[in-house]
Parts: C-alpha cells; sequence; structure tokens
C-alpha cells in the first residue's frame, strides 16, 4: 500500500475530496498516512483528525534557512515511508532538495487551466480575481507534478469550468472546487497509486489512455 502525504495550508477541501475518495475505494492501493499543515489553525487539521490521520505542523517561521525547513520535511515523510506527497492548498514554498528527493512523486492541483493564470503570486482567489478581470468565458483546474518552476511541471489531468455572468471569485472559486478540483485530484492521486503515470520528456503519459 502507497503511503500519502498531503501537505495543506487552510481549510482542506481538497484534502475531504481525498479522504471521501478513499473512503469510497476510490483510490486502490494508496493509503493517507499522514498530514503535514504549515499552519496550526489550519481547519484540514481537524478533518485529518476526524478521519483518523495522524497530523503535523511544520510551520516555515520556525526554521531559520530553507534548507532547514526542507531537512525537517523530508525527515518527516522519510520517516513516516511517503511515496507519493500532495499539494493541496499548500503556501509554503518547497525546495530543490525536496522536488529533486521526490522528483515525479509530487502533486499539486492548482486552480485554472496552466498556463493562464498561473506562477507566483496565483492562488487562492488571486487566480479567480485575475481570470474574471480577463474576461475568459472558460476556466478550470490542473494537476501537475512539481518541479522547480512554480506550477511548471509535467501536467496530469486537466478540467474546464464554465465562467457564468454574474460570477464572482467566490462563486467562481467554488465551482472550480466542485466540478474540477475534487475530482481531477482524487483521480490523479489513483492514477499514481495504480502505476499509471509516467513522465516522458517533460510530458505525462497515461497508461492504458490514448496518447
Amino acid at each position: 500500500m502507497l503511503k500519502i502525504a498531503v501537505l495543506v495550508s487552510g481549510g482542506g477541501t481538497n484534502l475531504q475530496a481525498l479522504i471521501d475518495a478513499r473512503k469510497a475505494g476510490k483510490i486502490p492501493g494508496g493509503e493517507i498516512a499522514l498530514v503535514i499543515s504549515s499552519s496550526a489553525g489550519a481547519f484540514a487539521l481537524e478533518r485529518a483528525r476526524r478521519a483518523g490521520i495522524p497530523a503535523a505542523v511544520l510551520p516555515r517561521r520556525r526554521f531559520a534557512a530553507q534548507e532547514e525547513y526542507d531537512g525537517a520535511l523530508l525527515a518527516l515523510l522519510e520517516k513516516n515511508g511517503v511515496g507519493l506527497v500532495v499539494l493541496a492548498g499548500f503556501l509554503t514554498f518547497i525546495g530543490p532538495r525536496v522536488v529533486e528527493r521526490y522528483r515525479n512523486r509530487i502533486i499539486n492541483v492548482h486552480p485554472s487551466l496552466i498556463p493562464s493564470f498561473c506562477g507566483p503570486g496565483f492562488y487562492g482567489l488571486h487566480v479567480h480575481e485575475a481570470a474574471l478581470r480577463r474576461g475568459v468565458k472558460v476556466t478550470g483546474a490542473t494537476v501537475h507534478f512539481v518541479n522547480e518552476v512554480c506550477d511548471g511541471g509535467p501536467i496530469i489531468l486537466q478540467k474546464a469550468v464554465e465562467v457564468l455572468p454574474g460570477d464572482t471569485p467566490q462563486t467562481l472559486q467554488r465551482r472550480v472546487m466542485e466540478q474540477a478540483e475534487w475530482k481531477l485530484l482524487p483521480r490523479a492521486v489513483a492514477l499514481f497509486c495504480q502505476n499509471r503515470l509516467s513522465v516522458e520528456n517533460e510530458r505525462v503519459i497515461i497508461k492504458g489512455e490514448p496518447l
């Protein structure tokens, strides 16, 4: 059984989507073995407690240097035998040492159709505010592997979501979560746990599906 660590910073809605999918048998071969939060006040910790999942708090400010933080994070992951890391609204920078150790084993969900509205500064409501300012008719979500470039890793799955007249950043955020993020992230994790994902020339190949 592949052990999964989910890294969170806030409410943990994507964590809940993974917990529910795992409970429903939709992530065969994988178990959520650890939740790591960057904030002691994150509601995601309560979600982990209710699901009986061990949790740890690892705030960046506790460490003087990025290298120290990365070392502590790696120690936690390795102590718990983690084989897959999932960033589910994790707002703390992860250094290249962690990325290299878990190359193509860190998955992130981003609330836009990458390469639109992504990169430094594009997180949370900021993404949806930018989409509405630009006047796009379609947005969505992307699940991708993490590399050294912010939101720049190989794309695993994407799903489009319609932008409706009168949308606010809040209503659009909710629709993207419900229609895309909460569906894509558990599916991508399941594909990984089934050993159906491979990366060739920075492109993700899903085994058993047409190119």
